[in-house]
């Protein structure tokens, strides 16, 4: 498996996140791109801010605003198509990040997020776990308790297109935990530029948002969470509804152990963990 550069170590030590040029190739930009037009006419879990608790997704009919343009945010992607579960594992990416975390890991959640152009959206910034884990920091040697990969499916070239914003180094050192404090234009942001395709991975703990988007075109992006094994997985309530679709390998990242629930599961990996993380893909 490949694994990070000194440089991409020194990185992300330092400043909590890497970049990846052409982590999808043109054909896969195109066509998750073309299933996230897709997904927002079908049934899935979308966000209801005015009924449920910041943070918890409702299963709805279809996205809010059916325009491919318009804002989307859709959770839990593995049942819409292979492809989806396939990038659980891609090639490349899933090789660093398995450098990063080590081998025990799962994989605990799927988003595509559609950052609409308006003028009305000021933009953002939180860390990922909500206040929990906000106050759970590792040091520069630890791994993280857990991360995601974010790809982009368009360009993003100036800032306030949508831009991922990030604080680097914020993950290792306190930050106002009232996050109105913060946003995608304080002192010490820094809006991410990129190319479609491009792919960044960054840590649970680091201060990160979207920017205004005052483009004249939607961001799209996906992204995908890994935690370690003691954490849990939180877009699904057991085993994956796809795991018979799945490799050996996915099926593990999605919670089988090959065994029946036991006290102690999770917490101890099986003996073949490693065989199974740093095996074959198929």
């Amino acid at each position: 498996m490949k694994t990070l550069t000194e440089e991409q170590r020194i990185k992300w030590a330092t400043d909590g996140y890497i970049q990846l040029e052409g982590a999808l190739n043109s054909d896969e930009v195109s066509f998750f791109s073309a299933k996230l037009d897709e997904v927002r006419q079908l049934p899935g879990f979308e966000p209801r801010p005015d009924e449920l608790q910041r943070g918890h997704y409702k299963w709805l009919d279809h996205a809010d605003d059916l325009d491919p343009e318009g804002f989307m945010d859709r959770r839990d992607l593995l049942t819409y198509d292979q492809a989806f579960i396939d990038l659980i594992d891609h090639p490349g990416v899933f090789d660093l990040i398995v450098d990063i975390m080590g081998p025990w890991i799962l994989f605990s959640m799927s988003q595509a997020i559609v950052r609409a152009a308006t003028n009305t959206f000021p933009g953002y910034t939180h860390t990922d776990g909500g206040e929990a884990l906000r106050r759970i920091r590792v040091t520069e040697t630890s791994r993280p308790l857990a991360m995601k990969a974010m790809y982009l499916l368009n360009d993003v070239n100036s800032e306030d297109s949508g831009n991922f914003t990030v604080f680097p180094g914020s993950h290792l050192r306190p930050f106002p935990e009232d996050n109105s404090q913060l946003n995608p234009h304080t002192p010490g942001a820094v809006q991410l530029t990129g190319k479609a395709g491009d792919a960044y991975l960054f840590s649970h703990a680091l201060w990160h948002g979207p920017a205004p988007n005052h483009s004249n075109r939607a961001r799209k992006t996906l992204l995908y969470n890994y935690c370690q094994m003691f954490v849990r997985w939180y877009d699904f309530d057991s085993i994956s509804k796809v795991a018979d679709q799945c490799t050996p390998r996915q099926r593990r990242l999605l919670g089988d152990l090959g065994y029946d629930f036991r006290p102690g599961s999770y917490f101890y990996a099986p003996l073949d963990q490693e065989e199974i993380i740093y095996g074959s893909p198929a």
